[in-house]
This record gives C-alpha cells, structure tokens and sequence, in this order.
C-alpha cells in the first residue's frame, strides 16, 4: 500500500499562517471600525454600516479579475500585491480622521483582501496532494474559522482595554506577518500553458466567471444568507436573553467542535464523496439554528454554537473543494468564482437579517431561517448531487 502524501509542508504551513493573518485583520476589523467610526470619528450609524458595505463590495468587485490574474501573470506576482496593497492600506488607517479618507482605505484594504483571499486559496489547492484535497481544504479552512474567533475577541479587548491606535499598530502587525509567510511559499511547478495563452493583465470579459462552479456557489450563497443572520447578531441575540457571558464563548465552541471533527469529515469527503459529507453538513446546520433559535440557558446556546460550527465549518470548505475539482486546471479562476457569489450571499444576507429581524424578531428568523437552510439540500441535489453516483468522487483525478 503506497504511502500517504504528505499534507502539513513548509508551503502549507505558510499559507495556513498568511490566510489565518489576512483573516484575523478583517474580523478584528469587522468588529470595531464601526464603534470607531461612531465614537471617534463622529459619524452616524449608517456610514458605521457603509465602512463594512464598501470593503466587502471592494473584494467582491476584485475577485473575479483576481481569479484570472494569478492564472495568467503567476500566483505569486498576484500575492505580493496583493499583500503590499493589504499592509499598506493598514497603515493609512493610522495617517486621517476623515471619514471620507477612511472610506476610500476601506476601498482600498477590501480589494487587498479580496485579491489576497483568492491568491491564498488558489495556492492551498495548489500545494495540496490530489488525493487529499477535502482533507487539505478542510484544514486550510480552519485558518479562517480560527481568524473568526480571535479577531473579533481581539479587536474589542485592544480598544477596550487600550486604544485605536494600538488596535491599527495589531493589524499592521498582522498584515507583516500575511506578507513575510505569504512570499516564501513554494509554488509547485504547474502545466497550464495549454489552457491559458493570454498574458496581458487586461483580463478578459469572457470567462470571467467559471461556469461550472456556479451552481455549487449559488447553493453556498443561499446557505450564506441564513449564516449572516449568526455572525452579525447572535451576540445581541444573546444579550436580549441575558447570555452575555455565554455568548463571549459562542465561537470559542464553535471552533473547538470544528478542531475535533476536522480530521474526520476532511478524510471522509475524500474517500467517500461530497455528498456524504455535504447533505449531512447542511441538515447539522439547520438543526443548529432551531436549537438557537429556543435557546434560553447558556448550555442551549453553546450547543447550537457547536452544531453550527460543525455544519457551516464543515460545508463550506467541502463546497470550496468541489468548486475547484469542477476545473482544476483553473484553479484561481474557480476559487475566485465561489467566493464572489458565497461573499453577495453573505452581504446580502447581512442587511435583509437586519430587516427581517426588525419585523420578527430574532428567536423567530433563526426558527426560519433553518428552513430557509434546509431546502437548500433539495437545491444542492438538484444542481450538483443527483449527478454523482456512489464514491464516484473518491476516484476522480485531480491534473492540478
């Protein structure tokens, strides 16, 4: 029996380092430019909202030409601007007070981290072995997951604690160590010649969007829109219930659940195929949100963090994955495609929560919501699952 290719290389490694860092920025961020922009700068509640709208809309605006760009000029090329743009835009928050100025940063820093995401994940499948790609993937993932419980912790205690000031020195700390660990991964050597001939950095308009991974991202998409309505406001859910304490440890849970399962589903994907690991991953979700949604104690809510965990931290990578063998000589283009949609999922998600939450409140949309979740399995079968028979997927040929 033929030794296991090894995952955990000196390139994976940096590239799980450099994601996690890029990551651990935005979530830090995500959590308190707002409060800055109302205490410090002055300004209402609407323009705390625009500094997340305009970052967001930045990445989602980049991904795509991205997506092209690091097929054509390089994958490196593409991370060291990418990253140099990131840094330098952490350092710009540190030089006005001007709301305006901040906006154009935000601009700037999101298209940064939009064109670095797409970079970093392109260059994970790339130095992943083929036959463990859903493990890889999974793992790689966990870069962001781990982001997502630090950063926000982080952020408020800087500012609680300390200052605005010494919160942006941590960012650009952060964004040093992204570049450093970003530029010493190893690309492994890769034949696309015969697949991209052009070498302008004018990308071109058609195959913008990889078409094939379209359907699975619309299905992510669909599930992101529910996940908004967790990570903007189960920390005001829990405060509405009394569970601020319990609350501070919603992600910790959440993390540590996805920690010890991912050796497991990332092996399973693997050997037995998506469905197996994506239907059931979908369905823990759903689950997770209706528990949610009648929490009343502390251990009602962390054990829906943990099912929530468990199913989003699980599917989301598990889909990353499937996107990438659609086109695997396209790597980049693939990568950027599912995030595009996956990020309008979330933003749009982000401000109908916000509505419907008005009108309903809170226990009532996460009860609904996991509907919402649940008949996004019947969309999952209809655009990509039906079509698989069996472990077929644990026989298919990676050529990246």
């Amino acid at each position: 029996m033929a030794a296991r290719a090894k995952l955990w290389t000196w390139s994976f490694i940096n590239v799980w380092i450099s994601n996690f860092f890029v990551f651990l920025v935005f979530y830090l961020m995500f959590v308190t430019m707002p409060v800055y922009i109302m205490d410090d700068i002055q300004a209402g509640e609407g323009a705390a909202g625009l500094v997340i709208t305009i970052f967001l809309l930045a990445a989602i605006l980049i991904r795509p030409f991205t997506g092209q760009w690091v097929e054509t000029s390089g994958r490196m090329p593409v991370l060291i601007i990418a990253l140099s743009i990131f840094g330098i835009s952490s350092i710009l928050y540190m030089t006005t007070e001007s709301l305006v100025m901040i906006l154009l940063i935000r601009f700037l820093h999101g298209i940064g981290f939009g064109m670095g995401t797409t970079a970093l994940g392109t260059l994970a499948a790339d130095v992943i072995p083929n036959q463990r790609k859903g493990e890889g993937m999974g793992y790689f993932a966990m870069s962001m997951n781990f982001a997502m419980v630090v950063g926000p912790f982080l952020g408020l205690t800087l500012i609680q604690s300390f200052s605005y000031p010494v919160m942006f020195m941590t960012c650009i700390a952060a964004a040093v160590i992204a570049f450093l660990t970003g530029t010493t991964i190893k690309v492994p050597k890769l034949d696309r010649a015969s697949h991209f001939e052009q070498k302008s950095v004018v990308p071109k308009m058609e195959g913008l969007f990889e078409k094939s991974v379209i359907p699975i991202a619309i299905t992510g998409a669909i599930v992101a829109l529910a996940y908004a309505g967790v990570l903007s406001f189960v920390s005001v859910y829990a405060k509405g219930l009394g569970l601020e304490q319990a609350s501070s440890f919603f992600f910790v849970v959440y993390a540590v659940v996805l920690l010890l399962s991912r050796p497991f589903t990332g092996r399973w994907f693997d050997r037995y195929g998506e469905n197996v690991i994506v239907i059931p991953s979908i369905i823990t979700f759903g689950i997770g949100l209706i528990v949610l949604s009648v929490s009343t104690t502390s251990i009602m809510l962390l054990i829906a963090g943990g099912l929530i965990g468990l199913g989003w931290g699980t599917m989301v990578p598990s889909m990353q994955t499937i996107a990438l063998q659609k086109v695997p000589e396209r790597a980049g283009s693939a990568t950027a495609t599912f995030f595009t949609i996956f990020d309008i999922g979330v933003g749009l998600g982000s401000y109908v929560v916000g509505i419907a939450a008005t009108g309903i409140g809170l226990s009532s949309l996460y009860f609904y919501s996991s509907f919402f979740v649940f008949s996004a399995i019947f969309l999952y079968v209809w655009l990509h699952g039906r079509k698989l028979r069996g472990n077929e997927q644990s026989k298919l040929e990676y050529t990246s």
